[in-house]
């Protein structure tokens, strides 16, 4: 476990390392007032420690006389605070100097520099939060999309823990009647109180089965997708990933071969990250530059997550086409037939027999694009609705306790339907209750809670 006192008064740099208008030097702790009227000089009379909360003042950082920066002081009493505690954020010009040398001089009063996470873990600890809100403030940190900002405030709110709470309370209930029969074995269970069961087990697998189904639409836009743009030499490549970056990223010339190494980008597919990945074309190598350049294109085609293979429609089939075919046969691919504002010579009959889908467009024109980002859409979703309105499930740590949950309440349901002693089901019930606890963070162990705020950067 973590070797912290959670008692001490905690600091920390809250703001991006660099250049910038402003950087905030956080303090949270029971001395967190003492040590701002130890270092604050503002107008009046007034300190810190008397200020009302929620209020700003101008004044300046002062050591030993010195003038360390002009700043504005922000004051959040206890408990109505983001850890709880008392809580003061120092406003600073941006630069490291003058951040370093005000958290340098709030250390030296009393403060310890904060463990990562340790505010937020504060917060938890302090239940204003549970651990799943505790858990989006990272995912905040991190969205790469629109899409994943959504879906990590709505955590942040309690969207997911309303859910767990309402499978779980739906469990509590059932076992409500199940241990009373337990409890007074002379009585047997009514009829109607084994049907009442039953039926309460599975709208609470319903509820469970629902948000697991969400688990994969929220990793991806967690974590997005990997997809890779082949094809053989001056198919277009370079093209497309200029069109679907909306900008000049790849070198684009009539000459086969420019492309000689992968150039990546993150793009925002309709709320999808997508870490695209242009290739250089596969050919039969002349030389040791496109034998490893050919080497990496195909190491990214059989790691990525999505394949595009790419094909020129004013060219006829080769040779090079059927052999990349050959070579993404079990992978998932979008066959693209570029330059469609050319004439077409390409037999497209013969990719039909082949490819499930098959999308049209000139890159170059940037005719079409749409259509391959529908694609890709409906490849990650599968036709079901991936609204971010919906409570999702986007860390890997809770899809897997409820996963388990899902198979415990799945062997309940066979204990009762085939009449098993009612222990057996009851302590199925109470172990599924267990797993969506961990999710909220109740009882879990110390190094658990290390790992998962390790993650997390200093003065978070």
């Amino acid at each position: 476990m973590l070797a912290v006192n959670f008692d001490d008064t905690i600091a920390a740099i809250s703001t991006a390392i660099g250049e910038g208008s402003v950087g905030i030097v956080r303090l949270s702790g029971k001395k967190a007032l003492a040590i701002a009227d130890a270092v604050f000089s503002g107008k009046g009379n007034l300190k810190p420690s008397e200020f009302k909360t929620y209020t700003m003042h101008y004044g300046r950082i002062v050591c030993a006389g010195e003038v360390l920066d002009e700043v504005i002081l922000t004051i959040m009493r206890a408990p109505h605070s983001y850890t709880r505690e008392d809580v003061v954020e120092i406003n600073c010009h941006g630069g490291i100097v003058a951040l370093r040398k005000v958290l340098d001089l709030v250390l030296g009063r009393g403060c310890r520099l904060a463990a990562p996470g340790e505010f937020t873990r504060r917060a938890f600890l302090n239940g204003r939060i549970d651990l799943a809100q505790a858990e989006a403030v990272i995912d905040i940190i991190r969205a790469k999309t629109d899409s994943a900002l959504k879906v990590s405030l709505e955590q942040l709110k309690g969207g997911l823990s309303k859910e767990i709470n309402k499978i779980r309370q739906g469990l509590l209930n059932i076992l409500v009647v199940l241990e009373a029969n337990i409890d007074f074995p002379e009585e047997d269970l009514k009829q109607h109180d084994m049907l009442e069961a039953s039926e309460s087990l599975s709208v609470v697998r319903r509820q469970l089965d629902r948000l697991l189904d969400s688990a994969k639409a929220g990793r991806i836009l967690r974590d997005g997708i990997q997809v890779v743009i082949c094809g053989r030499p001056n198919v277009g490549k370079s093209s497309l990933l200029n069109a679907l970056l909306k900008k000049e990223r790849s070198i684009v010339t009539p000459v086969a071969g420019t492309t000689r190494d992968s150039i990546e980008e993150m793009i925002d597919i309709k709320g999808i990250p997508v870490r695209i990945v242009d290739t250089a074309g596969i050919l039969k190598p002349r030389n040791l530059i496109e034998r490893k350049a050919v080497w990496r294109a195909r190491n990214h085609i059989h790691s990525a997550d999505m394949v595009i293979v790419l094909f020129d429609a004013n060219r006829k089939l080769k040779e090079e086409d059927w052999k990349l075919i050959k070579e993404v046969k079990n992978r998932n691919v979008i066959a693209v037939i570029n330059k469609i504002d050319l004439k077409a010579k390409i037999e497209k009959e013969k990719l039909s027999k082949t490819f499930y889908k098959i999308v049209e467009l000139s890159a170059k024109k940037v005719k079409n694009i749409n259509l391959l980002e529908d694609a890709l859409y409906e490849f990650v979703y599968q036709g079901k609705l991936a609204s971010p309105d919906f409570t999702l499930v986007n860390n890997l740590r809770h899809v897997n306790a409820l996963k388990e949950a899902q198979k415990l309440l799945n062997n309940a349901a066979s204990t009762l339907s085939d009449k098993l002693p009612l222990e057996l089901l009851t302590q199925d019930l109470k172990d599924a209750a267990g797993y969506l606890d961990k999710i909220l963070g109740k009882d879990l162990p110390g190094d658990l809670l290390d790992r998962i705020f390790a993650d997390f950067c200093i003065g978070k």
